[in-house]
């Protein structure tokens, strides 16, 4: 909507009120109505992160030698990561602005390794299974690297159909840890064997369970081996808030070596204002994203995690159990905080549209048409309200057969 700037500034209480008039016909994500865009981790974690973003909102990531707070909160959390993941000594990371910047960034630098190290000429690409992450398909029409998606199996990526598509010009191939689309995390372990095999770039895009797997594994899960620990494992990104439960705009990238991490780096020097370094896209980094992602992990510590990703797990083995009770399928055995269910006599689509009535906004899955739903602690509270919803516009299916979802 365009309109001119007012020509006198209006009093903070009544632009205050606007705002939140606005926000009236926002969803209700403080009630578990959400299950996805928003990471409900309660209302003691979303103090933290206001308060500390607040504190460091005007400062500037692009400058740690002004603000050397910055640079240590980010090195200590980078830290955390490279720990979690088990990465060795000499790996590096970095905090970005979310998924997409990581991602981005380490096609970026595998790309760079393919030219300068590997000398490779000529028109390259990039293997993925379908359900990776557009976000790949972005950086690549960025850099103009033909993308090749693979088939899945079992709604995971098959190695074997990777391999074949991948050549000498190949300068990625990618895991998810889980994939988004079901949740489910592709056989990384089969995938950095054929990495080591053929001296590929694997790169393991945790980005929705790179925060929560490592403590759901020390929580009792059999959660496979998906990071560092494999040696084909070149690089990985993980958003700090997904389950890492910070503010939005950050996430991380990490590289298994410092070498690797370099290739990512913007280093720019033939220009009147100096030279210029920036590890990510983004120039200006906001200094209140690094300082929440700082203090969230600070406050929640190991058992504070364990703690928020049980009530996830515990959430999502309750509406798996109740929505096979309605008869549908839960896709594959999802592990996390993610799940897809399907029913062939459903129009789920029509569903999702029908639960919007009683406030719920979640997900839909195309390739099979399902409900989808991106779990947080709060859901625990809320499981069964959903069940009874479900059921509901169950009930109500043939009525709402046909009906349009609309995700904007």
């Amino acid at each position: 909507m365009r309109r001119a700037l007012p020509k006198v500034g209006r009093d903070w209480p009544a632009v205050k009120a606007e705002m939140l008039g606005y926000a009236s016909g926002d969803v209700r994500w403080r009630e578990g109505k959400t299950a996805v865009y928003v990471f409900n981790a309660g209302a003691d974690v979303e103090q933290v992160q206001k308060e500390a973003y607040v504190l460091f909102m005007s400062e500037n990531g692009l400058g740690p030698a002004a603000f050397p707070s910055l640079k240590r909160m980010e090195e200590e959390v980078t830290g955390f990561g490279l720990e979690l993941f088990h990465a060795p000594e000499d790996a590096r990371a970095t905090i970005t602005s979310g998924g997409t910047d990581s991602i981005t960034m380490a096609v970026k630098a595998a790309r760079d390794f393919a030219r300068k190290k590997r000398g490779v000429t000529g028109p390259l690409n990039i293997v993925l299974p379908r359900s990776a992450h557009p976000a790949f398909d972005k950086a690549c029409a960025l850099m103009e690297i033909e993308v090749r998606r693979t088939p899945l199996k079992d709604y995971l990526a098959d190695p074997a159909a990777m391999a074949e598509a991948a050549d000498a010009a190949t300068v990625m191939i990618v895991g998810s840890a889980p994939n988004f689309p079901y949740g489910l995390i592709d056989p990384i372990g089969a995938l950095s064997d054929l990495a080591v095999a053929r001296d590929l770039w694997l790169h393991v895009d945790a980005c929705v369970g790179g925060y929560m797997a490592p403590f759901v594994r020390m929580d009792g899960a059999d959660i496979p081996p998906f990071d560092f620990e494999l040696s084909g494992v070149r690089s990985m990104s993980a958003d700090l808030h997904k389950y890492g439960y910070c503010a939005k705009g950050a996430s991380t990238v990490f590289f298994r070596s410092g070498e690797l991490h370099e290739l990512m780096v913007f280093d720019v020097r033939n220009w009147p204002g100096g030279r210029m370094v920036t590890p990510t896209l983004a120039g200006t980094r906001p200094g209140g994203a690094i300082a929440a992602a700082w203090a969230v992990m600070n406050f929640l510590g190991e058992a504070g995690y364990r703690r928020k990703h049980a009530l996830v797990t515990e959430a999502r083995e309750r509406i798996a159990a109740g929505v096979e009770a309605l008869g549908f399928t839960v896709l594959g055995k999802p592990q996390l905080g993610i799940l897809a269910f399907t029913r062939a006599d459903a129009d789920c689509v029509a569903l999702w549209a029908k639960l919007r009535e009683r406030g719920w906004f979640t997900g839909v899955t195309t390739e099979p048409k399902s409900l989808h739903l991106m779990l947080s602690p709060i859901h625990a509270e809320v499981a069964d309200a959903y069940l009874a919803d479900l059921k509901w516009a169950l009930e109500g299916s043939p009525a709402a057969a046909g009906v349009e979802a609309r995700y904007s």
